[in-house]
């Protein structure tokens, strides 16, 4: 191969993954409604739900739902629920990096690299369930 080929490949590998790191869809953990549980005296379940908007006209791949760093007890994972119309539709299980941020990552859209055929796994409006296990703010719990 020339130099030429080469650094096509490599400017083609770069634009690829540079593409997938960009992910189309976000549902952000806005605390668009926040509900806190004790479990028990130490524990609690923080419960976030939020809206996740795909558009009909969505060209991109990925979608991603992510939570800043916050309080968070280690070894306990992030639940994520996806619902339409009240249905569940994909739930998920993250781990919480150090900080206590997380991000979970998915298909939005599909593309038969033999065929074309593109198909949407999400599109339309969505309620986002998070479940995070934290420390009990509340000493009276």
């Amino acid at each position: 191969m020339n130099s030429k080929s080469n650094l096509f490949l490599i400017v083609s590998i770069m634009t690829v993954f540079g593409i997938m790191m960009v992910p189309g869809v976000f549902a952000e953990t806005s605390e668009s409604s926040v509900t806190v549980s004790p479990i028990n005296e130490k524990l609690s379940l923080k419960k976030i739900v939020t809206t996740m908007i795909v558009p009909q006209d969505n060209k991109l791949p990925w979608g991603i739902v992510k939570g800043t760093p916050s309080d968070y007890v280690e070894r306990y994972p992030v639940i994520i629920q996806f619902y339409k119309n009240g249905e569940p539709v994909h739930v998920a299980q993250v781990d919480v990096k150090g900080d206590g941020s997380y991000d979970y990552k998915f298909r939005v859209r599909n593309i038969d690299n033999t065929t074309g055929e593109v198909t949407n796994i999400f599109e339309g409006q969505y309620t986002v369930k998070i479940f995070k296990v934290i420390h009990n703010q509340n000493e009276l719990i």
